[in-house]
């Protein structure tokens, strides 16, 4: 059933490259018929066929996550919170109405792929297999249901560096990521898709990314862009909204609070109001800003535009979140002690 491991190494530039336009050579798929999952098969990357009455093409069933593979300094691999990523993709598929998955086919199946390709890890700490599984409803049928049948499937994909640079981020005012009782805190591709045009429309303005603010009051810092939001204020409190249904239980973000005692950081979940952060800056406070998730890691925010007007964040080279970032990568590595179980070597 299975290939056999690949040990060349591929021929690809690893110094030069775009993320997410290649992926691998091998790919994992298994099928959801007749109330449950089959076995996962892994084999060549292809292209998929679907009908144009597949569910997934109107109703928007659409699950995925992503995770990373790293290359230890002892040359093993190191899938970062795989256990955390798979008990989030079966919340994100309860919200979606989909069939949960079983360990065997996320845990053992993305273990086996990685592990077949482990050519593509390569000793460099700036570089990560990125992890892509996603499942899609695969019925035929035109009418507003959850499908019966499904198909998951896992591709991996080369990442280097999200954003290479501080980021301007515009508050955005009009548009809404998701709403108190959606689907926010589930990564399905409506949330994403929804986000595309406020999204294109700060770029035509300089932007990189945008802060969302909550559907009711607009005035609730909720995410940025694709990413959880998190503030240093004077080099000793890290604060970040508190989930909700309408924010991404983000595992990153998990990582950087059980991370921050170590930098004598007191951590604060909490409703945080724009303008808060807007007065803070203002007042001359120190104020680090930054989006965190698994693609970008650690991305500082530079500056902030609200109504108009810029405000500059703490960005400097002693700022707290690179340092938090700097520990995250020495765990992913195995440089540094892992006392919470967050690394699944292969």
């Amino acid at each position: 059933m299975m290939n056999e491991t690949i040990t060349e190494k591929p021929d690809f530039d690893f110094e030069n490259f775009t993320f997410g336009v290649q992926a691998t050579d091998q790919m994992l798929v298994a099928k959801y018929e007749n109330g449950a999952w089959s076995n996962f098969q892994i084999g060549p990357v292809k292209n998929i066929s679907l009908s144009p009455l597949a569910m997934c093409l109107h109703y928007g069933q659409t699950v995925f996550e992503g995770l990373k593979a790293f290359k230890t300094t002892d040359g093993k691999i190191n899938i970062f919170r795989l256990e955390s990523h798979f008990k989030r993709m079966n919340r994100s598929l309860e919200r979606m109405a989909m069939p949960a998955l079983p360990a065997s086919c996320f845990i053992d199946g993305i273990r086996e792929l990685v592990s077949k390709e482990s050519q593509w890890v390569i000793d460099d700490p700036e570089y990560a297999l990125y992890i892509r599984p996603f499942a899609i409803a695969t019925e035929n049928k035109l009418g507003v249901d959850a499908s019966h049948d499904y198909l998951f499937m896992v591709i991996l994909s080369p990442l280097k560096a999200y954003y290479n640079s501080p980021l301007r981020v515009v508050v955005e005012t009009n548009y809404i990521r998701s709403a108190k009782g959606g689907a926010g805190a589930a990564k399905n591709g409506g949330n994403y898709g929804a986000s595309l045009l406020p999204q294109q429309k700060a770029k035509k303005e300089g932007f990189d990314q945008i802060i969302w603010l909550d559907s009711n009051e607009k005035k609730y810092i909720e995410e940025s862009g694709t990413m959880n939001i998190m503030f240093i204020l004077n080099g000793k409190t890290l604060l970040t909204p508190a989930l909700s249904d309408s924010i991404l239980d983000g595992i990153t973000r998990d990582s950087i609070i059980k991370l921050a005692p170590e930098l004598n950081l007191e951590v604060e979940e909490r409703s945080i109001q724009i303008s808060e952060i807007i007065d803070r800056i203002a007042s001359g406070e120190q104020v680090e800003g930054f989006g965190v998730g698994t693609a970008a890691v650690i991305s500082p925010i530079k500056e902030i535009s609200y109504k108009g007007d810029s405000f500059e964040t703490y960005v400097q080279e002693d700022a707290g979140m690179y340092r938090i970032k700097e520990m995250l990568s020495e765990i992913r590595r195995g440089i540094r002690p892992d006392p919470f179980g967050w690394s699944d070597l292969v």
